[in-house]
């Protein structure tokens, strides 16, 4: 699953286009190219397109079983470019154009992007500090052998009937966390998760992601078949890391020295990616980096009640802030949050905020509508979202769709 990520690219002084003959589009793209460049897509990007000057978008094919000679089969190298390099080489690309397009130095960089997306940017942050100011990272698949494992143990079905005691087990070892050979491997899912079981335990096998993985990732093996699973595997994959994927370098002591900052957020009701493994992650940075304290003067995560695998919700919970790949569900020209565009309720202007004004982000306020998509049909409600550990807390009096009838404590 990806959301893909475009990156923002501010520049100052008046805008001069240099090469006049083209507009900022595809055309542009080819234009600007090295002869010896090799294309497998491009398109034009409007998500972003009003928070700066100019955006650049990274796709690639992400099914594996798709594109098995482009994803790792028979040791292309080819994987490395799914893990990071394509990613970095879109990053330096992107702003050689914006600088040529507009004749002027780049002021800030940011990154957005969730998923696989949310991976990408927390890779190129590890890899290249200086690529970006600021990174909004949304539901990140960080570790790529634990989310393509997890799919495979976790992805049996489950009845709509009432459940058998050995049913009910296997419900309780969803919301469990995943240990393998006596060791802990990955978190478990969350209660308020189950709107999005059918996508991952609802067929009569694992989700393709799973066993794609490890078909093609891992042994180069198409002919390998999910019935041959053993928990040893989920070690091996740990080790063989291929494709250098996994964002697990959790000193990101260049990140923050540079001034960086990040802004993560993870959907509480999150079926596809665990919402604690963003926890783990920052406890693991936070373990690296000196502490929560230390680690929020320049990282901080955002935990949200409701919230589906990035976007949407199943209990008409606040679940919209302009985090990355949620405009489309609105409309790709829906700028910020409609009605609201500021940097309390747009988690892309509070980075910028944060990043330009040092503004740290004490709080978001997520909004939902009557018709949770269409921002015209009027707020439904509005709650406050809270730099982890800390969480919203009704404060015991005033209307309970409203923001500020809550705190974080």
């Amino acid at each position: 699953m990806n959301f893909n990520p475009f990156f923002l690219l501010s520049v100052t002084g008046p805008q001069v286009l240099l090469v006049t003959s083209l507009s900022c589009s595809v055309e542009l793209f080819y234009h600007l190219l090295p002869p010896s460049a090799r294309v497998i897509s491009a398109t034009s990007v409007a998500s972003g397109e009003e928070y700066g000057e100019g955006s650049a978008n990274a796709a690639y094919p992400y099914r594996a079983n798709r594109a098995p000679r482009a994803l790792g089969f028979a040791h292309s190298g080819e994987e490395k470019d799914f893990g990071y390099r394509a990613m970095h080489g879109s990053v330096e690309l992107g702003k050689a154009m914006t600088e040529e397009y507009y004749g002027r130095k780049i002021s800030y960089s940011y990154y957005s992007g969730a998923s696989t997306g949310g991976r990408q940017g927390l890779k190129e942050a590890m890899i290249s500090p200086n690529s970006f100011n600021g990174l909004l990272i949304g539901a990140p698949a960080w570790k790529s052998s634990g989310s393509a494992t997890d799919w495979m143990v976790r992805g049996t079905a489950y009845p709509s009937a009432c459940l058998t005691p050995s049913q009910a087990l296997t419900v309780q070892n969803i919301y469990s966390d995943f240990v393998a050979e006596g060791r802990f491997a990955f978190p478990g899912m969350e209660l308020s998760s189950e709107s999005q079981w059918n996508f991952l335990v609802g067929g009569a096998s694992p989700m393709s992601f799973g066993d794609a993985y490890i078909q093609y990732f891992l042994y180069d093996d198409p002919s390998w078949h999910w019935t041959q699973w053993h928990d040893s595997i989920v070690w091996q994959a740990d080790e063989a890391d291929p494709g250098n994927c996994t964002a697990d370098d959790y000193n990101m002591a260049q990140l923050r020295e540079r001034g960086g900052k990040v802004l993560m957020y993870h959907g509480l009701a999150d079926a596809l990616i665990p919402p604690r493994s963003s926890i783990l992650f920052y406890e693991r940075v936070a373990e690296a980096m000196g502490g929560v304290e230390s680690v929020q003067e320049w990282f901080r995560l955002f935990m949200v009640p409701g919230l589906q695998h990035v976007t949407g919700t199943a209990v008409d919970a606040p679940w919209y802030f302009a985090g990355a790949g949620s405009h489309g569900r609105l409309g790709t020209a829906t700028f910020s949050t409609p009605g609201f565009e500021d940097a309390r309720h747009d988690a892309l202007l509070a980075l910028m905020a944060w990043v330009e004004n040092g503004t740290a982000v004490s709080e978001l306020v997520a909004t939902t509508w009557k018709k949770s998509a269409d921002a015209s049909s009027g707020v439904l409600r509005q709650r406050p979202l809270c730099p982890f550990p800390k969480r919203q807390n009704y404060l015991g009096a005033g209307d309970p769709d409203v923001a500020e009838s809550f705190g974080c404590v």
